[in-house]
């Protein structure tokens, strides 16, 4: 059975830091794509990060130069380091991983960036 399990949420303030993980079991996330998605309040849920098999990452244009995605083959985990965090990165963010014809979520973490 595979599991994604999101960890490392919480309440910041605006300026901070918060680095969210992803631990997977039944899968190795190393053979997957993996993503970091997030969706605030009345929102779509949206794209922010992504590490690919070969370990290529792309961002959205809202997080680049302040968040990062990282992958440990060890661990089996990928996290998202995220600075300088702003109210409006306040979301819940969610851990999927997917390749032809497997798509896994997690049940997502709770960041709220408020001062």
């Amino acid at each position: 059975q595979v599991q994604l399990v999101e960890s490392g949420g919480g309440l910041v303030q605006p300026g901070g830091s918060l680095r969210l993980s992803c631990a997977a079991s039944g899968i190795r996330l190393s053979t997957y794509i993996t993503d970091w998605y997030r969706q605030a309040p009345g929102k779509q849920r949206e794209l922010v990060a992504r590490i690919s098999t070969g370990g290529n990452t792309n961002y959205a244009d809202s997080v680049k130069d302040r968040f990062t995605i990282s992958r440990d083959n060890a661990k089996n985990t990928v996290d998202l380091q995220m600075g300088s965090l702003k109210p409006e990165d306040t979301a819940v963010y969610y851990c999927r991983t997917w390749g032809v014809g497997r798509n896994y979520w997690g049940q997502g973490t709770q960041v709220t960036v408020s001062s």
